[in-house]
């Protein structure tokens, strides 16, 4: 397979974009990435072997996936964009282990379309792809929440966010996000890429995360989805305390604030705090304390 040319080099980009009439939407965040480089790092960033099972989220004309099929057992891409899908079959038709479903990956179940694409459903499984900007976070979050375990998640997305998923209390970009994907996943940037790398240039630097399982927690929250809200109601107002935003979530009748006091107090937190210095284990012990004195309502 090596043997056939790359898709990732500017003039064979160009020449299929071509050939086919595509021109890049900007609705679907596309960026077509021509440095193959690149694509061989992000490919060593997941560490793909020939045993793995693979999964990309908007292969464009090919390029990763390409790339993926060499190292890997078997890919299945989702291909939102109709108008790719026989460009796919034309740049993968060397591929015998690539799969491209057409439909929006936010739709799709992804236990079932593993179980029926995969020939070996137990092999170990990987995430690896160059997410549209646009809708990285409520794609990574989707994947994240399905409860499927991935042996690793590697991602391109614009640097900004990649700073925030890796970000550490006390640090600006530190916030409802990190937390959310540091309670199930160690995050760590792995490198940038170069805007230049890309066709069209994206108007934004980009970098790659590499996530991978965290070691399990030794407190775990009473409800999971009051967690991550509240992750959210903690950063409502960067600037505010933690409880000027816990009264804005909560309420501020004295019934309440009684409530939250004990709650604050039986976690040893100062209500001063801003929520940027909170650990992901003391939001926790936040949470189960607030569950403790029934401040979320039982219709939650």
């Amino acid at each position: 397979m090596a043997d056939y040319p790359d898709i990732a080099t500017p003039l064979r980009t160009q020449a299929i974009m071509n050939q086919y009439g595509i021109n890049t939407k900007k609705s679907l965040g596309q960026n077509f990435l021509t440095n193959t480089d690149v694509l061989k790092q992000i490919v060593a960033a997941g560490s793909v072997t020939a045993t793995d099972n693979v999964v990309e989220i908007g292969p464009g004309i090919g390029a990763l996936t390409e790339q993926l099929a060499r190292a890997a057992k078997q890919v299945l891409a989702f291909e939102i964009d109709q108008r790719l899908i026989m460009v796919l079959e034309d740049t993968l038709a060397p591929y015998k282990n690539v799969t491209v479903v057409n439909e929006d990956v936010l739709k799709v179940d992804l236990r079932a379309a593993f179980a029926e694409h995969f020939d070996d459903p137990d092999a170990p499984l990987k995430l690896v792809a160059n997410l549209p900007y646009y809708i990285t976070t409520p794609i990574l979050m989707q994947v994240l929440e399905s409860g499927i375990r991935f042996d690793s998640i590697v991602v391109m997305m614009q640097k900004e966010v990649a700073d925030r998923l890796s970000a550490e209390p006390g640090n600006k970009e530190y916030g409802s996000l990190s937390l959310a994907v540091q309670y199930r996943m160690d995050a760590k940037l792995a490198f940038t890429v170069d805007r230049r790398s890309f066709v069209p240039n994206p108007n934004v630097d980009s970098a790659i995360v590499v996530l991978t399982p965290r070691t399990p927690l030794e407190i775990l929250p009473q409800d999971e989805k009051l967690l991550f809200k509240l992750f959210k109601a903690g950063f409502k107002l960067r600037r505010k305390t933690l409880w000027n935003n816990l009264i804005s979530e909560f309420g501020k009748d004295e019934a309440m604030t009684t409530k939250l006091t004990a709650a604050l107090e039986a976690v040893e937190l100062d209500p001063r705090i801003r929520a940027e210095r909170l650990t992901l284990e003391q939001f926790i012990d936040l949470h189960n304390a607030l569950f403790a004195q029934g401040v979320y309502v039982k219709d939650e």
